[in-house]
């Protein structure tokens, strides 16, 4: 995968790393896109299940129903969150027109609405990850009307 921003970003040596990574963001949102939307983790458990995910707003429900196994995990737990929420923002910013990624104070990536409404994705993938609520198919379908 070729994501040009990384090797800038690797080799600065001053400042703060949120400000390169806004860098990164302002330089390459593609190549950010592209980064966000691996999610190796979860799509290795949605395999191991027999769920292709495909970037779609059907594969968010269909994650939905998976068997939350990686709730018996602990060390696991908060990546499958951090993916899931990585995942959902993916297929919002790919399918929602006027969806775009942003890299919020702190430093967590969020999605931002054309109208302007931003969605913490990370958060809501690990309280799914973790409760099973807010399911993703449900943050999808409320960016979607907005």
């Amino acid at each position: 995968m070729n994501i040009p921003f990384l090797g800038k970003w690797r080799r600065r040596h001053s400042g703060d790393a949120d400000d390169g990574l806004a860098d990164a963001f302002a330089s390459d949102p593609e190549g950010v896109a592209e980064l966000l939307g691996e999610c190796e983790l979860l799509r290795s458990h949605a395999a191991a299940a027999g769920l292709e995910l495909d970037d779609s707003p059907a594969s968010l429900n269909a994650l939905d129903q998976l068997p939350p196994r990686w709730r018996d995990d602990p060390e696991a737990l908060p990546w499958i969150g951090n993916d899931a929420g990585l995942y959902l923002g993916t297929v919002v910013v790919r399918t929602v027109p006027g969806a775009a990624w942003l890299l919020r104070s702190g430093g967590s990536p969020a999605v931002r609405l054309a109208s302007g409404r931003e969605i913490p994705v990370v958060e809501a993938g690990l309280d799914w990850a973790a409760q099973g609520v807010p399911e993703l198919s449900q943050v999808y379908a409320e960016a979607a009307e907005s």
